[in-house]
C-alpha cells in the first residue's frame, strides 16, 4: 500500500523523520508532499521547495529509507479542488496521514482512508519553534537530523536568511 503525507517541512525535523518511519511500518511506500511549494524567503516559509526536497531526500537516504517519493505541491486556493490537484501531481495512494482537520475532511470526503499520528516532542520538534531558536541564537541542532543541520548551515546560509527575514524596516510603536 502507498501512503501520502503533506507538510511544509520548514525545516524537516526529527519529528517528521519519526513519523515517516512509523508510516512505513504499515505501508510499502510513502509519498511526501511538500506543501506551499510556491513559497520561500518568508519568515513562515524560509526555504524553497528544492531546498526542502534536498533536506528530506538526503535525510531519508542517510537513514537507509528508499521507498519514498517527494512531490512539491503548490497551494490551490479552492478547497473543493485541492484533493484533485494533489492527485494530479502524485502517484496513486490509498491512505493519507495528517493531523490537520481540514486536510482530514477533504480526503475523507473523497473516500480516502485517513489516519492521524501522535505529535512527537512538540516542545522542540516544531518548525516554528526551530525557526525561533535560529533567530534567537539558541541551540536547535538536536531538533533536526544532522543532514538537515549541515544543509541549513553549510549550503544555504539558512541562519542568516532567517534572521534577515525576521528584521523589519518599520518604526517601532
Amino acid at each position: 500500500m502507498t501512503a501520502f503525507i503533506i507538510g511544509r517541512f520548514q525545516p524537516f525535523h526529527k519529528g517528521h523523520l519519526e513519523i515517516i518511519k512509523t508510516i512505513l511500518k504499515d505501508n510499502d511506500h510513502v509519498i511526501i508532499g511538500i506543501g506551499s511549494a510556491q513559497f520561500s524567503h518568508t519568515l513562515t516559509n524560509p526555504f524553497t521547495a528544492g531546498e526542502r526536497y534536498l533536506m528530506i531526500s538526503n535525510t531519508l537516504e542517510a537513514n537507509n529509507i528508499k521507498n519514498f517519493y517527494i512531490v512539491p505541491i503548490e497551494d490551490v486556493n479552492s478547497n473543493p479542488m485541492w484533493v484533485a490537484h494533489v492527485e494530479s501531481l502524485t502517484p496513486p495512494f490509498s491512505r493519507v496521514y495528517t493531523n490537520n482537520p481540514l486536510v482530514k475532511r477533504l480526503f475523507y470526503e473523497k473516500k480516502y482512508e485517513v489516519r492521524s499520528l501522535p505529535l512527537l516532542n512538540r516542545k522542540s520538534w516544531s518548525g516554528t519553534r526551530i525557526r525561533e531558536k535560529m533567530i534567537k541564537g539558541l541551540d536547535w541542532k538536536d531538533d533536526v537530523p544532522e543532514t538537515v543541520y549541515n544543509i541549513i548551515t553549510n549550503c544555504l546560509d539558512g541562519i542568516n536568511r532567517i534572521r534577515e527575514l525576521a528584521n523589519t524596516d518599520e518604526d517601532p510603536i
